[in-house]
């Protein structure tokens, strides 16, 4: 059993998130347990299937949601699968799902999964002890979910049409749904899109219980509030960093109360990925990235003349590589 200890700023979990390393209080622990023995049951997680073009959506268990989509509806293998799973505390009628409903809701050819775990991730049972349980659910969570995939494939969806996005927790959940889904199929998912992937019980871990390149044929990490919520490890082809070295984000502001105000400082930053890859959907050019060995190279411009690329979701994922992203000349904070 793979056990890391780690500290918890308390009141950040009183926001509902896992807080900052920076601003640690020493009273509270976590155990961070990636036990793989264990064979929990995730049957209640829940499978959320939309066709935007045609006004129909589906809902099952995950365990009956490949017999239950593919026998109620004939799907055109042509298209694209977006398969979004959401982080600690989500749900699916929640903001961040929702925004990802209608950034999608207008994309032709597509249809999109959302992922609704939240009766394994929810606080439900305490600050500390539900963040703890969730960590313990995510490897199982994320191998049922490359099963289910890997049932899509059965009844003969390609591979190469399958682009998973996690956010948070749902990102290190997506390491292991890749892996599965190539035990099952000898294949691998096209792409997977991580965005500021859990860092509480992540950052520290070893690499199988991470995000990482190899589990899918393209795998890129968006940084958002990297060393906070987010994760400081750069495992992925790519690792994109945005605005002051993926930290915290401009329009996330502290406040006047320290401990509060750096915990909700730290939520927005981390849930501000998730909006500016939204916001990329509809971008054609997407955002500009260049290659730096460093934020401050980057910021100092000594970097202009280096590979760039785009951040978001038309990257064509041909760069590798770690990435910085400046938002400021699309106006948006």
């Amino acid at each position: 059993m793979n056990f890391l200890f780690c500290f918890v700023l308390s009141a950040v979990f009183a926001c509902g998130c896992a807080g900052p390393f920076k601003a640690l209080l020493y009273s509270d622990w976590i155990t961070c347990d990636h036990d793989k023995t264990l064979d929990m049951g995730v049957s209640e997680t829940q499978i959320f299937f939309y066709d935007f073009q045609n006004n129909f959506n589906l809902t099952y268990p995950i365990d009956n949601a490949v017999e239950g989509i593919t026998t109620a509806y004939n799907l055109d293998i042509t298209r694209k699968l977006v398969f979004f799973v959401p982080g600690y505390k989500s749900h699916i009628n929640k903001n961040t799902e929702d925004i990802l409903r209608q950034a999608f809701a207008t994309i032709p050819n597509i249809y999109l999964i959302i992922v609704d775990h939240s009766i394994y991730t929810s606080s439900k049972g305490g600050k500390i002890a539900s963040y703890e349980r969730s960590v313990k659910y995510a490897y199982y969570i994320g191998r049922a979910l490359g099963n289910f995939l890997a049932g899509l494939h059965a009844k003969g969806f390609p591979s190469n049409k399958i682009h998973c996005i996690g956010h948070s927790l749902g990102s290190q959940m997506l390491a292991t749904t890749g892996s599965r889904y190539t035990e099952v199929t000898n294949e691998k998912i096209w792409r997977i899109t991580a965005l500021d992937p859990a860092g509480p019980c992540f950052s520290n871990s070893l690499i199988e219980n991470q995000i990482r390149s190899g589990v899918a044929q393209y795998v890129e990490v968006y940084h958002c509030n990297a060393g906070g919520l987010g994760t400081t490890s750069v495992l992925a082809d790519i690792d994109f960093f945005f605005n002051k070295k993926g930290t915290k984000q401009p329009s996330c502001h502290e406040g006047l109360i320290p401990a509060k105000g750096e915990s909700d400082a730290a939520k927005c930053s981390h849930k501000a990925c998730v909006r500016y890859y939204s916001m990329s959907v509809h971008l054609q050019n997407g955002f500009l990235a260049w290659a730096c060995d460093n934020y401050d190279h980057y910021h100092d411009g000594k970097c202009a003349a280096n590979e760039v690329t785009i951040a978001g979701y038309n990257n064509p994922g041909n760069a590798t590589g770690v990435f910085y992203v400046s938002t400021e000349m699309y106006g948006i904070e």
